[in-house]
């Protein structure tokens, strides 16, 4: 089946760590540009970071900057999400989106080729 699945989200105190995981299945995300998506409550989703397939180029929004690094394993097909201190504002569901050999970070997951169900990130004390 043709697919990513996203992992790792849970409940974190402010100041706290968590690495969130989009791992693909049935294709290779190698060929893909990523995206991480995050949709706080009652908004609609938004980029926060991109890993570029053609180049490895990372973009990140300026509220993240700084704080998460996006990275990619191709040996576990898996892209990564590493956020470290986390704050209130970064609460909401995080997506990730691939699309094939994209030239530019999509905007909207339906940019995309695939996407996930999404992990619930809360950070809260």
């Amino acid at each position: 089946q043709v697919q990513v699945a996203e992992s790792g989200g849970g409940l974190v105190q402010p100041g706290g760590s968590l690495r969130l995981s989009c791992a693909a299945s049935g294709f290779t995300l190698d060929d893909y540009t990523v995206g991480w998506f995050r949709q706080a409550p009652g908004k609609e989703p938004e980029g926060v970071s991109c890993l570029m397939s053609t180049d490895g180029n990372t973009f990140y929004v300026d509220s993240v900057k700084g704080r998460f690094t996006i990275s990619r394993d191709s040996a576990k097909n898996t892209v990564y999400l590493q956020m470290n201190n986390l704050k209130p504002e970064d609460t909401g569901i995080y997506y990730c989106a691939a699309a094939l050999r994209r030239r530019l970070c999509g905007n909207y997951l339906s940019d995309h080729d695939y996407w996930g169900q999404g992990t619930q990130v809360t950070v809260s004390a």
